[in-house]
Protein backbone atom coordinates (compact mmCIF):
# COMPACT_ATOMS: atom_id res chain seq x y z
CA UNK A 1 0.00 0.00 0.00
CA UNK A 2 1.24 3.57 -0.82
CA UNK A 3 0.19 7.00 0.37
CA UNK A 4 0.45 9.89 -1.69
CA UNK A 5 0.75 13.79 -0.50
CA UNK A 6 -0.17 16.68 -2.44
CA UNK A 7 1.55 19.33 -1.19
CA UNK A 8 0.59 22.96 -2.21
CA UNK A 9 1.58 26.33 -1.37
CA UNK A 10 -1.73 28.51 -0.93
CA UNK A 11 -2.56 30.94 -4.10
CA UNK A 12 -1.27 34.10 -4.63
CA UNK A 13 -2.13 36.67 -1.52
CA UNK A 14 -3.41 40.31 -1.06
CA UNK A 15 -0.78 42.81 -0.13
CA UNK A 16 -3.26 45.71 -0.36
CA UNK A 17 -3.93 46.55 3.48
CA UNK A 18 -0.20 46.77 4.92
CA UNK A 19 -1.56 47.35 8.60
CA UNK A 20 -3.13 43.98 7.99
CA UNK A 21 -2.00 40.99 10.13
CA UNK A 22 -0.03 38.13 7.88
CA UNK A 23 -2.62 35.81 8.70
CA UNK A 24 -5.84 37.58 7.49
CA UNK A 25 -4.42 38.50 4.50
CA UNK A 26 -6.65 37.31 1.87
CA UNK A 27 -6.22 36.06 -1.91
CA UNK A 28 -6.03 38.62 -4.61
CA UNK A 29 -8.02 37.66 -8.11
CA UNK A 30 -5.21 36.37 -9.77
CA UNK A 31 -4.98 33.67 -6.39
CA UNK A 32 -8.66 32.91 -6.20
CA UNK A 33 -8.92 32.47 -10.37
CA UNK A 34 -5.42 30.02 -9.68
CA UNK A 35 -6.77 27.98 -6.82
CA UNK A 36 -10.18 27.16 -9.36
CA UNK A 37 -7.84 26.12 -11.97
CA UNK A 38 -5.62 24.21 -9.81
CA UNK A 39 -8.54 22.38 -8.44
CA UNK A 40 -9.67 21.67 -12.12
CA UNK A 41 -6.16 20.13 -12.95
CA UNK A 42 -5.56 18.36 -9.69
CA UNK A 43 -9.03 16.20 -10.83
CA UNK A 44 -8.87 16.31 -14.62
CA UNK A 45 -5.70 13.97 -13.19
CA UNK A 46 -7.01 12.13 -10.62
CA UNK A 47 -5.10 13.37 -7.55
CA UNK A 48 -7.97 13.45 -5.23
CA UNK A 49 -7.36 14.27 -1.65
CA UNK A 50 -8.70 12.16 1.39
CA UNK A 51 -8.03 14.85 3.54
CA UNK A 52 -6.90 18.16 3.47
CA UNK A 53 -4.53 19.86 6.34
CA UNK A 54 -4.22 23.51 6.08
CA UNK A 55 -2.79 26.41 8.22
CA UNK A 56 -5.33 28.35 9.07
CA UNK A 57 -4.16 31.32 7.59
CA UNK A 58 -6.95 33.34 5.46
CA UNK A 59 -4.93 32.58 2.12
CA UNK A 60 -5.09 28.50 2.89
CA UNK A 61 -7.98 28.39 3.70
CA UNK A 62 -9.40 30.20 0.87
CA UNK A 63 -7.07 28.54 -1.85
CA UNK A 64 -9.30 25.00 0.01
CA UNK A 65 -12.41 27.02 -0.37
CA UNK A 66 -12.05 27.81 -3.87
CA UNK A 67 -11.37 24.25 -4.83
CA UNK A 68 -13.48 22.26 -2.53
CA UNK A 69 -16.55 22.06 -4.30
CA UNK A 70 -14.92 20.17 -7.28
CA UNK A 71 -13.99 17.34 -4.64
CA UNK A 72 -15.99 14.26 -3.34
CA UNK A 73 -18.04 15.49 -0.51
CA UNK A 74 -16.22 12.89 1.43
CA UNK A 75 -13.19 14.81 1.30
CA UNK A 76 -12.65 16.30 5.21
CA UNK A 77 -10.80 19.64 5.81
CA UNK A 78 -8.50 20.27 8.96
CA UNK A 79 -6.89 23.55 10.33
CA UNK A 80 -3.79 22.89 11.95
CA UNK A 81 -1.89 26.11 13.35
CA UNK A 82 1.27 24.21 13.43
CA UNK A 83 1.41 24.96 9.52
CA UNK A 84 1.87 28.32 10.02
CA UNK A 85 4.97 29.80 8.53
CA UNK A 86 6.26 26.61 9.53
CA UNK A 87 9.40 24.86 9.01
CA UNK A 88 10.32 21.87 6.94
CA UNK A 89 10.72 19.58 10.12
CA UNK A 90 7.06 20.81 11.29
CA UNK A 91 5.62 20.06 8.17
CA UNK A 92 6.92 16.34 8.51
CA UNK A 93 5.84 15.66 11.72
CA UNK A 94 2.83 16.84 10.54
CA UNK A 95 2.40 14.60 7.84
CA UNK A 96 3.50 11.85 9.76
CA UNK A 97 0.42 12.06 12.26
CA UNK A 98 -2.34 11.76 9.29
CA UNK A 99 -4.04 8.35 8.51
CA UNK A 100 -5.84 9.19 4.91
CA UNK A 101 -4.40 7.68 2.11
CA UNK A 102 -4.47 10.95 0.47
CA UNK A 103 -3.34 13.89 1.74
CA UNK A 104 -3.21 17.65 0.92
CA UNK A 105 -1.49 20.04 2.80
CA UNK A 106 -1.54 23.69 1.99
CA UNK A 107 1.05 25.42 3.66
CA UNK A 108 3.78 28.79 3.11
CA UNK A 109 7.19 29.83 2.33
CA UNK A 110 9.92 29.15 2.76
CA UNK A 111 8.54 26.11 4.78
CA UNK A 112 6.92 24.19 2.07
CA UNK A 113 10.10 24.65 -0.24
CA UNK A 114 12.42 23.21 1.87
CA UNK A 115 10.16 20.52 2.67
CA UNK A 116 9.97 20.09 -1.22
CA UNK A 117 13.30 19.89 -1.54
CA UNK A 118 14.20 17.57 1.28
CA UNK A 119 11.19 15.36 0.67
CA UNK A 120 11.83 13.12 -2.45
CA UNK A 121 14.26 11.07 -3.80
CA UNK A 122 15.00 13.27 -6.84
CA UNK A 123 13.39 16.47 -7.14
CA UNK A 124 11.46 18.07 -10.30
CA UNK A 125 13.81 19.52 -12.88
CA UNK A 126 11.38 22.35 -13.57
CA UNK A 127 13.38 25.63 -13.16
CA UNK A 128 10.81 26.73 -10.27
CA UNK A 129 10.70 23.71 -7.70
CA UNK A 130 12.92 25.31 -5.40
CA UNK A 131 11.20 28.83 -4.98
CA UNK A 132 8.27 26.50 -4.85
CA UNK A 133 5.90 29.54 -5.33
CA UNK A 134 2.39 30.53 -4.81
CA UNK A 135 0.15 27.95 -6.12
CA UNK A 136 2.98 25.50 -6.66
CA UNK A 137 2.09 21.99 -6.56
CA UNK A 138 3.40 18.37 -6.06
CA UNK A 139 2.29 15.27 -6.25
CA UNK A 140 4.62 13.17 -4.18
CA UNK A 141 4.21 9.10 -3.08
CA UNK A 142 5.69 7.03 -0.35
CA UNK A 143 5.93 3.68 -0.74
CA UNK A 144 4.19 2.41 2.68
CA UNK A 145 1.23 1.55 4.40
CA UNK A 146 1.82 4.73 7.07
CA UNK A 147 2.49 8.07 7.24
CA UNK A 148 4.40 7.87 10.06
CA UNK A 149 7.12 6.30 8.09
CA UNK A 150 7.26 9.07 5.91
CA UNK A 151 11.11 10.86 5.83
CA UNK A 152 13.74 12.76 4.11
CA UNK A 153 14.61 11.51 0.51
CA UNK A 154 12.00 9.02 0.57
CA UNK A 155 8.85 10.19 -1.43
CA UNK A 156 8.87 9.97 -5.24
CA UNK A 157 7.77 13.10 -7.35
CA UNK A 158 5.42 12.44 -9.84
CA UNK A 159 3.93 15.20 -10.57
CA UNK A 160 4.36 19.30 -10.04
CA UNK A 161 2.71 22.12 -11.82
CA UNK A 162 2.63 26.01 -11.47
CA UNK A 163 -0.58 28.11 -12.08
CA UNK A 164 0.47 30.03 -14.68
CA UNK A 165 1.63 27.04 -16.62
CA UNK A 166 -2.11 26.48 -16.56
CA UNK A 167 -3.75 29.33 -17.66
CA UNK A 168 -1.03 30.29 -20.05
Amino acid sequence: MSRTLILMRHAKSSWDQPDQEDFDRPLNGRGRGAAETLGRWLTSHGYLPDEVVVSGARRTVETWSRMAHLFPATTTMQSDPALYMANAETLLGVIRTRAAPTVMLIAHNPGIANFALRIVAAPAAHPKYAQYPTGATSIISFDTADWAQADWGKGTLTDFVVPRELTG
